[in-house]
């Protein structure tokens, strides 16, 4: 891979990320039960956030570098 595709893989990771994080919030919500978990449903959305939306976002600024650096 060239160097100045860099910026393309880490777009699609971050966009793979997204998507990883509406899927596993979708599984969250068809098993979280109000009556036996203690906590409530936003909870586990921050939980997501932290662990999939962070990444991300840190990834596709990266990419946002990168870009920036080889278009000279």
């Amino acid at each position: 891979m060239k160097k100045e595709n860099y910026y393309k893989f880490m777009y699609a990771i971050a966009i793979l990320l997204l998507i990883g994080f509406a899927i596993r919030l979708g599984a969250d919500y068809f098993k979280y039960d109000s009556i036996t978990s203690s906590a409530p449903f936003y909870v586990f959305i921050l939980e997501r956030a932290l662990e999939f939306i962070l990444p991300s976002i840190i990834i596709f600024i990266v990419g946002i570098v990168c870009k920036k650096k080889f278009a000279k």
